[in-house]
């Protein structure tokens, strides 16, 4: 019998593989797709801290973001420019190869095209079901994104709060600073977003959308309004969809289970934004793993410390970011511009200077309620 099945291979599910094998711990992990890194879903935009902080491969990385440029319904433009790189853009599909070289190196036996389509637990261990035949271990990792079948399965529930989204990368004639773009006609309650990206010599966009429903349609109305600036074939391609937690499960543990990255709604409800707490739940799994493993103790009870760690990180971060959230889905447009026109006009942007990171939202988030102005229109508008 294993000691951990994986289940997914995107960076979360890679990253907790790489450090259980690491540590001498017979660990595999299932795939669904032929090949780990396709297809991307992923914008590709990470925090420059994060090379660092988990000690990743620099290969994949693609360019520096540096400025922002946000875009109200009614075209007001306001830039922002942090004047120091906290966010980069990586090339997914070779982020995800490089964690896969990693963890193979480390002793990791990876499964592609291997569906898990059911999972069992018992007193036993855990069956996970495949099309090439069953996997038994004696715990499991849920690390197969936004994608909660086996959750009902198991009894872990799903996240509160869902966006669509669709997004593609296309060729660009012109590139420019990210641009992210608000409103009920490109995308309600959530926004648009393009980023350049730098390929060697071909310069590209990526372009995309969050939104309530219809994402294919809100897509095409974003790419029509910047198709000229950023010099694009809006019909080129189609968009790829998916489907965008933004809430953390009710639980993330079990009997011999645990449920990292996407998988577990650990993504930034402001942005939706997921690599970073990937890899930061993944580490942690894998280090309560480490020492519930070798003494077989991995009932419910023994491996609840791992909600316990990434709660005490993150879940302050959260609820500020939910927050947030659930004021922006009640958002006029009218509400919108008249945040447009505070950020313009009365001192918003120093506030934004001085609190903004690209990982950590909640000091932004509190001081902007607190200022006068701001906090004046969420009373009024929004019954704050």
């Amino acid at each position: 019998m294993l000691d951990v099945a994986i289940i997914g291979g995107g960076p979360a599910g890679l990253y907790a593989g790489a450090r259980l094998a690491a540590a001498g711990f017979h660990t595999v992990l299932l795939e669904e797709h032929p090949a780990v890194g396709d297809p991307v879903h992923c914008t590709g935009v990470l925090a420059a801290e994060a090379f660092q902080e988990f000690n990743l491969s620099r290969r994949s990385l693609l360019n520096e973001l540096t400025t922002a440029r946000f875009w109200s319904p009614a075209g007001v433009q306001v830039s922002y420019s942090s004047g120091r790189v906290e966010a980069v853009v990586v090339d997914r599909r070779a982020f995800d190869q490089e964690l896969s070289a990693t963890a193979l190196q480390a002793g990791l036996v990876v499964q592609e095209g291997a569906r898990a389509s059911a999972l069992q637990i018992d007193r036993k261990g855990v069956t996970v079901k495949t099309a090439n035949g069953d996997i038994q271990a004696r715990v499991a990792i849920l690390a197969c994104g936004a994608n909660y079948a086996l959750h009902r399965q198991v009894g872990l529930g799903m996240p509160r709060m869902f966006l669509n989204t669709a997004q593609i990368e296309l060729p660009a004639r012109h590139l420019g600073d990210v641009e992210l773009h608000f409103g009920s006609e490109i995308a309600p309650k959530g926004f648009g977003w393009v980023v350049p990206v730098v390929r060697n010599t071909q310069q590209c966009a990526r372009i995309g959308v969050m939104c309530e429903s219809e994402a294919p349609r809100y897509f095409d109305r974003l790419a029509a309004r910047v198709s000229g600036r950023w010099g694009i074939d809006e019909s080129a391609l189609r968009p790829r969809q998916k489907v965008l937690p933004l809430a953390p499960l009710p639980r993330t543990y079990g009997d011999r289970l645990l449920a990292i990255g996407d998988a577990a709604g650990l993504v930034k409800p402001t942005t939706g934004g997921g690599i970073y707490y990937s890899l930061l739940s993944a580490a942690l799994a894998a280090d309560v793993l480490g020492q519930a493993l070798p003494k077989n103790e991995l009932t419910a009870d023994k491996l609840a410390p791992y909600e316990h760690l990434w709660r005490e990180r993150l879940s302050a971060e959260f609820q500020a970011q939910i927050k947030l959230r659930l004021v922006a889905h009640r958002m006029s447009d009218a509400d919108i511009e008249a945040l447009f026109e505070l950020a313009r006009t009365d001192g918003v942007m120093p506030i934004v200077r001085r609190t903004a990171t690209f990982n950590r939202h909640r000091q932004l988030i509190l001081e902007l309620l607190k200022h006068p102005p701001v906090r004046q229109l969420v009373l009024r508008r929004l019954a704050f």
